[in-house]
Formats: C-alpha cells, structure tokens, sequence
C-alpha cells in the first residue's frame, strides 16, 4: 500500500483545501514542494502535461484536480465522510460553485495590486514579473476569465452574507451540519484572503464565517513528510498502477475505450493529457501513458469540467 503523496506548494488555495481534508481524515502522507510557476519537468514527467496545484499521487496512479483528489482519499478512507449520506448532491454542487464562482471572487480580491506587492515585497527580483506571466498563461485558452477587481469587490459582501446566513441557520458547526466537502471547498478561498492583513478583513467582518473558518482550519494538516520529486518519480517507477474501477464504461460519440486521446480542463490550465483510454466513468477519466523517467503511469482527471478528443 502505498501512502498519498501531494505535489503542491504552501500558498496554492486548493492545494489547502486537500492538506485540511488530509488533515480531517486524519492520514498520513508525503509532500513534494513543486514550483509556484512553470516549467515544472518532474511534475509534468508524471501528469503528461496536466499543471495545476495541486497533484495527488498514490504509487503510479496520479490524479489531477482537486475535486477528484476529494473522491480519491474519500476511497482511502470512508470515515468521517466528505459526501454525508443523503447530502452528496448538495455538497459536490455547493463544492464545485465553491472552487469555480467563490475562488474567482477571491483571487481578484486576494491578488489586487496592493495586496500583491505585499505578497512579494521579500522576493527575488523578477519573482512577480514571472508569476503574473505565468498566470496570464494559466487563464489563456479556457473559459474562465479573470474577474475584475471591482466586479469582485462590489459582489464579495453578498456572497459573505448569504454564508453568513447559512452558517446561522445550520443545524451544526458546519455548513450541512456536519463537516463535508462543501466546508473545504468554500474554505479554502477564504484561507487565501486571509493569508494578507490588506484582505483579512474581507473574511473576519462576518463573525459566523470568521468562527466557522477557525474550526474548518483547526482540522490541520494530517501528518506529513518531505520527500524530493526525484523520490516520487522513483516510486511511480518501481509501483504498478492499481486495477482499473469495476464498473461499465460510458464512451463518447467521437472516442472510444481503447483509443488514444487528449484529456484537457475547459476552464483554466487547459494544456492536454495525451494517452490510452482505459476507462470513462461517470466521475473520472483514466489514461495509460509511459514516461522515460516514471515509466507506465496511470493518470486520472474528472470528467466534468474536461474535455476529451480522440487522436
């Protein structure tokens, strides 16, 4: 059995929200520290061109997308449940608005001038003038743009009112009641405002959503070890991915199970994943490629919010 190992780096928002849902079920896992912007050659030797923050690998399974990571760990370990029996619509619809509407709002919010001048006040020289190149990159081609500042500021207060509503009415500590994806899922753009005393104040003025955030956060990280990408590689190398899920295939129109194909994200970070087709759930995408350095890896990306062409 091999344990999770995360590629993420400490100040990605969804690279938070898996560590609190690592923390919350408790497991113990390994961190490679990845770079902030590209290139990322050891992260790309095992994902085949996928570069989002972050990437959960399991042996020479990898898994891209935090959405799916959730579904991933929530296989590791059932208990205590990200998807409450009765609830999982709910919380995958309120999850998925989360990390696509809300973190909009709150990189707009989180990365306005001043706040990132700030952010980078300590860095190398020429350290900013990378990352909004990189960023630029990140959001070209999908069909997500970058929201304006002032959009973001006009609407953030209505946004914090209706939590602040939930978060009154719930029957609980947390938005369901109990904790779910849903609680990491909205908590994680707020983590990323308040990391700055320029936008703190944009979380901590709603008392119940103050609260609630300090006791999504109080989850922690689970328990974790360093260990250098050339380790990681070296794992997926010497592993076998795992057995391919029980369970009928729901092909397309234009692919098939068996062909090659590219798989890409619709939204932001679209650079596609090339290789073989093993299996099409109705939640993840499954493609057999071989890397020189990590040899036969299996990749896995979710089915919603990505495309798929065959070759």
């Amino acid at each position: 059995m091999h344990e999770p190992i995360l590629h993420h780096y400490p100040s990605s928002s969804f690279a938070e929200k898996v560590r609190l849902i690592l923390g919350f079920k408790q497991l113990s896992w390994h961190s490679v520290t990845i770079p902030r912007v590209m290139p990322k050659p050891d992260l790309l030797a095992l994902t085949g061109g996928y570069r989002r923050t972050p990437v959960l690998q399991v042996g020479a399974d990898i898994y891209g997308d935090s959405a799916l990571i959730a579904r991933r760990l929530e296989a590791e370990k059932s208990t205590p449940a990200l998807f409450p029996e009765g609830q999982e619509f709910t919380v995958a619809s309120l999850a998925a608005w989360a990390d696509g509407a809300l973190f909009l709002h709150a990189a707009s919010l989180a990365f306005q001038p001043e706040a990132v001048a700030q952010r980078f006040a300590q860095s190398p020289p020429g350290t900013l003038k990378a990352f909004v190149e990189d960023r630029a990159a990140l959001f070209s081609g999908g069909i997500f743009d970058r929201l304006p500042l002032e959009q973001a500021r006009q609407q953030w207060p209505t946004l914090m009112a209706r939590l602040e509503r939930q978060l009154a009415h719930a029957d609980g500590d947390y938005l369901f009641g109990a904790p779910s994806l849903a609680d990491f899922a909205v908590a994680h753009p707020l983590w990323l405002l308040r990391a700055m005393p320029l936008t703190s104040v944009l979380v901590d003025a709603w008392p119940a959503v103050a609260a609630w955030l300090d006791r999504v956060l109080d989850f922690g990280h689970g328990s974790s070890s360093e260990l250098s990408a050339a380790e990681a590689i070296e794992i997926a190398r010497a592993a076998t991915p795992a057995p391919l899920p029980a369970g009928p295939d729901i092909e397309g129109s234009s692919w098939r199970i068996g062909q090659r194909v590219t798989v890409a994200a619709t939204d932001y970070g679209v650079e596609p994943v090339e290789g073989e087709l093993l299996h099409a759930g109705l939640e993840e995408l499954i493609l057999r490629r071989e890397d020189p350095r990590a040899g036969l890896l299996h990749v896995h990306l979710p089915r919603l919010g990505f495309r798929i062409e065959g070759r």
